[in-house]
């Protein structure tokens, strides 16, 4: 074993190696922990006994599973149990021991999931999506049939049961605009307690989120997340007195909350400019403390019981810990330890919004002209992070330079820069890759005639479409998971994301047709010169297989340079060995093509190709 791990190429080492999340402790049993592993090569839910150390194992799927929640008393852990990642099924739930799966919420049939609640009084809170029925949420208790509180045709969820039952929280999109939510706190039979609503009905485009009751027996306090001030922010609304708090967190850029476990402060989570740290606010004195953090990204963090914050911390350079504030290390993984990459270079360039944020990683010792992979992110809402990621990591062991670029459309950078792209959908955030491109080429770093677009998820749907609408400025095309032809994705995706399309293109494809056309890369697949290779799982709801064959058909026809890669797997897939697969016939399509266009001296997209 040592051999072939001595002979394993780092960047392999970094997909392999095994990985933890940050673990979710039970409420009411802090010893009692969950967390995602890779551990076996897929990623599985384990259950963590803190108190005796031990560790077991609690799903086994061929496909993997990370979505999973437990009881507040510890005493079982709820997962979800979907069909080879089409995200279409039912919560199970077994007991944190070890023991048979049962459903947890028997009657009611599979769905998309639509948020989860487990309550400490017998009473849990189920939210369910459908193409059919639209957003329906469900109280469960055992032994008795789910009792329906709520449905809407429009997309909403359960943001969170109060401490101690009686109310719960939910995120709704009733007046039409899927990007900024209003809220409702309704009792256990449905019946309306309180309603926050930013968007005045969807004349504004400013949203709200659940961020969590107090956790406090009879305490109608719950943190929310607003929009007011440009950005994201926390404040408290009593839902019984509809006393708003406005706490007034003076930090740059998006600023999150939790509760400390018992009420009297809240952990700030604060992002800004690709970086996370981390506050104490105290509701007494409202002073805010930093709590100490290397400089990096905090992809997660909770505080436990004793006041010690446990959190997820790593950089572009170096792997994920999951780390305490008391100097340990909570969750050290066993095995082979991921390899240390580059760091990021942070590179802000003008563009037609305003200042374009980009984050640059090359081999080291290295100047330029490189051959260069602009790695587009998915999301649309979302944003790169000083943070690890093994497949940029490999570009740059391949000598590559990886640009990945925070376009309009991105978090972290204030709500009118997450909102600017709607409308014209796609081809504002292709702007800004343009702009930044312009730079990586004027100043060195890039060669021009080596070029390669890439991304997955809405950066795979960004590839498609810039490949077709800047078809001489790319010399490879590298989709996963993409939306190629936005009228059948629109049609066959999930409900939740037909709502969000509708608001980022102002309605249905038949309702506005020539903003589909302009924002499909089917559009321009004609047009579209550079090799391409796409990668698709055909058990995808996100961005459907369907759609990916009309766009692949168009490229068969005119014998244009591609090649495809279906796999058994929804949108991604969480087994190693397949994540390995799919960056190592990227790499080598890239290299290969690229070898191409060196030596032949042809132009990009000139005769056919297999898939």
């Amino acid at each position: 074993m040592t051999e072939i791990t001595d002979s394993m190429p780092d960047w392999e080492k970094r997909f392999r190696a095994p990985r933890v999340s940050l673990p979710d402790w039970a409420v009411d049993a802090p010893d009692r922990s969950l967390f995602v592993s890779n551990a076996t090569g897929t990623y599985e839910l384990y259950a963590w006994d803190r108190s005796t150390g031990g560790q077991r194992q609690v799903t086994d799927r061929p496909s993997g599973t990370t979505d999973g929640l437990l009881s507040p008393d510890g005493s079982s852990i709820w997962w979800f149990s979907d069909s080879d990642g089409d995200e279409f099924g039912i919560w199970l739930r077994q007991p944190f021991g070890g023991g048979e799966d049962v459903p947890a919420a028997p009657g009611l049939e599979p769905s998309y999931s639509a948020g989860l609640a487990v309550g400490r009084h017998g009473a849990s809170v189920v939210g369910r999506s459908t193409d059919e029925e639209g957003t329906t949420i469900h109280v469960v208790r055992e032994g008795a049939e789910p009792v329906e509180i709520y449905r809407h045709r429009e997309s909403a969820g359960v943001g969170d049961l109060s401490h101690d039952g009686t109310l719960i929280a939910l995120e709704h999109t009733e007046h039409g605009d899927a990007m900024h939510a209003a809220l409702r706190v309704v009792r256990l039979d449905g019946s309306p307690v309180a309603e926050l609503d930013d968007t005045e009905g969807g004349s504004r485009e400013l949203g709200l989120e659940v961020l969590g009751f107090a956790p406090v027996e009879g305490d109608t306090r719950l943190l929310v997340g607003h929009q007011r001030r440009g950005r994201w922010e926390p404040m408290i609304w009593d839902v019984a007195s509809g006393e708003e708090t406005d706490l007034a967190i003076e930090l740059p850029g998006d600023v999150n909350a939790e509760w400390y476990p018992d009420g009297s402060g809240l952990l700030v989570a604060h992002s800004f400019e690709a970086r996370g740290e981390l506050w104490r606010y105290d509701l007494a004195s409202r002073e805010l403390v930093r709590i100490d953090t290397p400089q990096g990204s905090v992809s997660g963090a909770t505080a436990r019981p004793s006041g010690e914050v446990e959190y997820l911390w790593s950089s572009a350079a170096l792997p994920p810990q999951v780390r305490s504030t008391s100097g340990a290390t909570v969750l050290d993984p066993p095995g082979m330890k991921a390899p240390e990459s580059v760091p990021v270079e942070d590179v802000w360039v003008e563009g037609p919004g305003g200042r374009i944020h980009a984050l640059v990683q090359r081999p080291a010792g290295t100047k330029g002209p490189l051959p260069t992979v602009f790695e587009i992110h998915g999301g649309p809402t979302w944003h790169d992070s000083d943070a690890f990621a093994a497949g940029p990591a490999a570009w740059v062991d391949h000598g590559f330079a990886v640009v990945r670029v925070n376009y309009r459309g991105s978090t972290g950078y204030g709500r009118a820069w997450t909102d600017a792209l709607k409308h014209r959908v796609g081809l504002i955030e292709l702007e800004d890759v343009a702009a930044v491109r312009a730079w990586a080429v004027e100043s060195g770093l890039a060669d021009p005639e080596r070029l390669v677009l890439a991304g997955g998820s809405w950066g795979g749907y960004l590839t498609l479409l810039g490949l077709g609408t800047q078809p001489d400025v790319w010399a490879v095309g590298l989709a996963a998971v993409p939306v190629a032809d936005y009228v059948t994705a629109y049609h066959d995706e999930m409900e939740a994301l037909k709502a969000l399309d509708r608001t980022l293109l102002g309605g249905a494809p038949e309702e506005v047709p020539e903003r589909y056309a302009a924002s499909s890369p089917l559009t321009y697949v004609d047009a579209v010169r550079a090799p391409v290779y796409i990668s698709a799982g055909v058990n995808d709801p996100r961005c459907p297989i369907r759609q990916v064959e009309n766009y692949v058909d168009r490229l068969a026809a005119r014998g244009a340079v591609h090649e495809v890669y279906r796999y058994d797997a929804g949108h991604g897939s969480l087994v190693v060995e397949e994540r390995i697969k799919q960056l190592e016939m990227e790499i080598a399509f890239a290299v290969a093509r690229l070898a191409d266009r060196e030596t032949a001296g042809r132009t990009p997209g000139e005769g056919g190709g297999p898939e």
